[in-house]
């Protein structure tokens, strides 16, 4: 059974870690995260999900509000603890964050990207994984295919 932790939930980096980027929307999107933990459920690792149950999309995205501080930092010690970081672009989103954080872990992480057809800066994406020699997917479906293939991995 995987363990699925929410921002700003603390956990023990104890096994294979993975931490799901992408596309939120301030809650407005398509909760694929939800569908990322149903498909990776039966294996034995730490889901880090940055999309909070309770997240008040009024908060002011601002550097000295609290609530705030404390969401950005959960998402960049995720980012920076996981074995696999998959991005998910989705379609007809803009995911300004999303971007910035697949930029700050490219040189570092290990990551995967889905970025269907639809996405507004595909191009952008496109141009900027293949200079780091990153695939990219083009579902959801075969993203997470290939996140369970390394988590497989890790366990052998």
């Amino acid at each position: 059974m995987s363990i699925v932790v929410k921002a700003p939930n603390g956990y023990t980096k104890d096994r294979f870690t993975v931490f799901l980027a992408g596309t939120i929307d301030n809650g407005e999107s398509v909760n694929w995260q939800k569908q990322a933990e149903e498909y990776l459920d039966d294996l034995d690792i730490i889901i880090l999900n940055p999309r909070r149950d309770d997240w008040d999309s009024n908060i002011v995205a601002n550097s000295l509000n609290d609530p705030f501080k404390e969401q950005v930092n959960w998402e960049l010690e995720g980012l920076g603890i996981a074995d696999v970081v998959l991005f998910y672009f989705a379609p007809n989103s803009k995911s300004p964050v999303s971007m910035l954080e697949l930029g700050i872990c490219l040189e570092t992480q290990n990551v995967i990207i889905v970025c269907p057809e639809d996405f507004w800066r595909k191009s952008n994406i496109e141009i900027t994984a293949k200079r780091y020699g990153i695939s990219i997917f083009e579902s959801l479906e075969t993203g997470l295919a290939m996140l369970r293939t390394k988590a497989l991995w890790s366990e052998e």
